[in-house]
């Protein structure tokens, strides 16, 4: 399963960076290409055959790179639902938030109008991630995932559901990663360098909900519309899905308890900086996803409360 998170995870950056740098920000006048106001058939026509594209191409390389590997069965659902303290879950939560917001971004551009743009994104992108379940549900050595399927739901519905309810996005889903010690432990589950790591070691990645302050409050209090507060997510001690192995081909492997983690911290919402660069803006909306580092303080079940001068 981790290769597919892999996959699923390179394209998606690919592709959030490649449109982000050029449709999607804030959906009003300082938008980078601005949302059209009235239908342009010839940037639909092309957003429609790039979708097209993208998803054909997406599921060709995972049938034929992947699952034409392993045997086939008929189709069956599985329960994953305890595995890496549900670290996996947050992620598909989180990623099928942005693939919801960079979808609809576009379609604004080309000028469907809010309400069509947001249910036309609902549905290309519900499309492309319950394909990769249905692959899943067929290959003997796994199964579709109830989890995933509520996860990648919940995290489109979060998105439309503040759209429809304010009109713009006042509580980013967002994410950070620090590097850990247990990937050198089990390198090929949990990664081999940084890189890897990144997408593979859920003890060193850390999901947020970055809530924008001055959205909640009167418009007269004058506090500043870039800063946050952000309620993070994270876990660690885990060196196996559903349970830690004692050794590994008679490698005798450290013993780590495993245990969740609530974080509080603060946040910068780099899409309402207040800078007029269209560079500077660009890179600000590419780059929108991460949560900036800011001093946290870590609720948990082992250590109580703790106090992180800086936290990535």
């Amino acid at each position: 399963m981790l290769i597919i998170r892999q996959f699923l995870f390179y394209s998606f950056i690919a592709v959030f960076l490649f449109f982000n740098s050029t449709v999607f920000g804030q959906r009003d006048s300082s938008h980078f290409l601005p949302s059209t106001s009235s239908l342009d058939q010839n940037k639909l026509i092309g957003l429609i055959a790039g979708e097209t594209i993208l998803y054909s191409s997406a599921m060709i390389g995972l049938g034929a790179l992947w699952y034409a590997d392993y045997p086939k069965s008929d189709f069956h659902f599985f329960n994953d639902h305890d595995e890496w303290l549900q670290m996996d879950k947050v992620g598909h939560f989180v990623t099928a938030y942005y693939l919801n917001e960079l979808e609809t971004g576009m379609f604004l551009w080309a000028g469907v109008g809010e309400k069509k743009a947001i249910w036309l994104s609902g549905t290309f992108g519900t499309m492309f991630l319950l394909s990769v379940e249905v692959f899943d549900g067929f290959s003997s050595g796994w199964g579709a995932s109830y989890g995933d399927v509520v996860a990648n739901f919940g995290g489109r519905m979060f998105g439309i559901g503040q759209t429809l309810l304010w009109e713009e996005q006042r509580v980013l889903a967002k994410f950070s990663f620090h590097d850990t010690q247990y990937a050198q432990y089990r390198p090929e589950l949990l990664g081999n360098g940084l890189t890897e790591e990144l997408l593979k070691d859920y003890n060193g990645q850390s999901y947020w909900l970055s809530a924008n302050i001055a959205s909640f409050i009167s418009e007269e209090s004058k506090f500043p519309d870039w800063l946050n507060i952000a309620f993070g997510y994270a876990a660690n001690g885990m060196i196996g899905a559903n349970e830690n192995p004692d050794k590994i081909n008679d490698k005798v492997l450290p013993e780590f308890e495993r245990y969740r983690q609530y974080l509080i911290s603060l946040d910068i919402d780099l899409n309402r900086l207040p800078v007029k660069s269209p560079i500077l803006k660009t890179i600000f909306r590419t780059f929108g996803f991460i949560k900036i580092p800011f001093p946290a303080i870590e609720f948990n079940a082992v250590h109580g409360v703790e106090f992180h001068p800086l936290y990535f």
